[in-house]
């Protein structure tokens, strides 16, 4: 392993990046178009035994996630900083790839007696997929609420699934602290999936290797934003260092304070960051509107962002009526992004076109 790559101490010395690249997702934005996953998809998922990964997903919430019930499966760090038991995601969990009867529908003369129907890569009637609860959501009507999350690696600050691997396969670069996995190394243990508390690392079945969104490298180093960030719809993906202090990154995250991270008890200190929806007032029996309670629970917004969302809540609040009263705020204004692309990645504005 190169000694300057980060994530093992190496003749006594952890080294650090220079420099984190993140992301802010600003979750009262996100369509749930799936765009970004399909922007990902096309870009680095096409190859055999690749048919069910989606680096990116978006899932709806509350909702039980891909791989199926993440949340619960462990992996992470304690207080202490020693790695917690977990279990490793199956297919079946992150939800196989569907082949559909279309022959039969279309072109053998069915389609008024047949409908499609899917099956997994064992021929079975599948029992779950990535979005297999979309829209769906939790409460009672009238106060039924959902939100989508768009997910992938956090490249993380304190990587579990470096930490775990044994063949010194993944590791941090220097120069931007995205984490990779060297697939000349890998020799498909699966420690790091079983490591991640977020489960979002995958197995090759037909290559025996791990494999997980690379922040997508290629274009970065170009100066190109990520697929999935430069193709959303919803302007809602924010990329860029954490210690650029002009950039949107480090003003959300360290400045307004109003994106967070997701787990953070995990310990693995991620990189990625979100703006926690705004709710909408719950409806009394009366039929009466209850401004005071949110219809998003407040305890599951802070199941997933810690203590600090009420906090981040109340000053996205204050911003938006500062807007409303025709007064300036910088906050609004960022998070609007008038100015696509050079408001949410400056640095990362060529167009792919053009190289």
């Amino acid at each position: 392993m190169n000694k300057v790559e980060i994530g093992r101490e190496i003749d006594g010395v952890v080294r650090k990046p220079k420099r984190q690249l993140a992301m802010v997702f600003d979750l009262n934005k996100c369509l749930g178009c799936h765009t970004c996953s399909i922007a990902c998809k096309q870009q680095w998922t096409r190859e055999e035994g690749q048919e069910n990964m989606w680096w990116t997903v978006v899932n709806t919430l509350p909702g039980r996630g891909t791989p199926r019930d993440w949340e619960d499966m462990g992996g992470g760090f304690d207080a202490q900083g020693r790695q917690l038991p977990s279990l490793i995601p199956t297919r079946e969990d992150f939800g196989d790839d569907f082949e559909f009867n279309k022959e039969e529908v279309f072109n053998g003369g069915k389609g008024v007696q047949n409908y499609l129907q899917p099956k997994n890569s064992r021929g079975e009637k599948p029992s779950w997929s990535p979005n297999w609860d979309e829209d769906q959501g939790g409460g009672e009507y009238p106060n039924s609420h959902f939100f989508y999350f768009p997910r992938l690696c956090n490249h993380c600050t304190h990587p579990a699934c470096l930490e775990a691997c044994p063949r010194n396969a993944i590791y941090k670069r220097e120069e931007d602290g995205v984490v990779l996995v060297n697939e000349n190394h890998c020799k498909g243990y699966r420690f790091c999936m079983e490591a991640c508390p977020y489960k979002r690392i995958y197995y090759n079945h037909v290559r025996d290797i791990s494999q997980k969104c690379i922040f997508c490298l290629p274009r970065i180093e170009k100066g190109v934003a990520p697929a999935c960030a430069r193709q959303c719809p919803g302007r809602m993906r924010f990329v860029g260092y954490l210690d650029d202090k002009d950039g949107p990154i480090h003003k959300l995250v360290n400045e307004w304070q109003v994106a967070l991270p997701l787990h953070e008890e995990y310990g693995t200190q991620p990189n990625v960051y979100y703006v926690p929806p705004m709710s909408p007032p719950s409806i009394g029996p009366d039929g009466k509107v209850e401004h005071s309670k949110p219809r998003i629970p407040l305890e599951y917004l802070e199941s997933l962002f810690g203590p600090r969302v009420k906090e981040a809540l109340a000053t996205i609040e204050r911003e938006k009526a500062r807007k409303r009263n025709g007064e300036e705020s910088e906050l609004m204004d960022a998070l609007i992004v008038y100015k696509w692309p050079d408001d949410i990645f400056p640095d990362f504005v060529a167009d792919p076109a053009n190289l």
